[in-house]
């Protein structure tokens, strides 16, 4: 799955680039999108995010495209490669890491994702 953010000036933190958190936000919720259009009948929450690594910054302005690719399927849990590009500042990945989800019921307790 793939989507676009535009930077806007309240994603900035007091440098002027990209706050890394609003990116991590972004990344969480894109992530979560591709795993529920694929097992619909699943509720999904996140149990973990990889390597947090910032290769370059991000400017006010900057068209964000972030990729979202199943990478795993365990029996609770689905684990998606997340990479973010800035193609008008630079070809090679801004960010990436690996997003795990796990399906949960109503009251959180962990369920088989078949």
């Amino acid at each position: 799955m793939e989507t676009h953010r535009l930077v806007l000036p309240g994603d900035l933190n007091h440098y002027g680039f990209l706050f890394g958190g609003r990116l991590l936000a972004w990344i969480d919720e894109a992530s979560w999108i591709a795993a529920s259009l694929e097992y619909p009948q699943c509720q999904f929450v996140t149990v973990a995010m990889d390597t947090i690594e910032f290769y370059h910054s991000v400017r006010e302005g900057a068209i964000l495209t972030i990729r979202c690719e199943r990478t795993r399927q365990g029996t609770t849990s689905v684990t998606y490669a997340v990479n973010v590009w800035d193609f008008k500042a630079r070809p090679a990945p801004i960010f990436s890491t690996a997003v795990t989800f796990v399906r949960v019921d109503a009251d959180g307790r962990k369920l088989p994702i078949a």
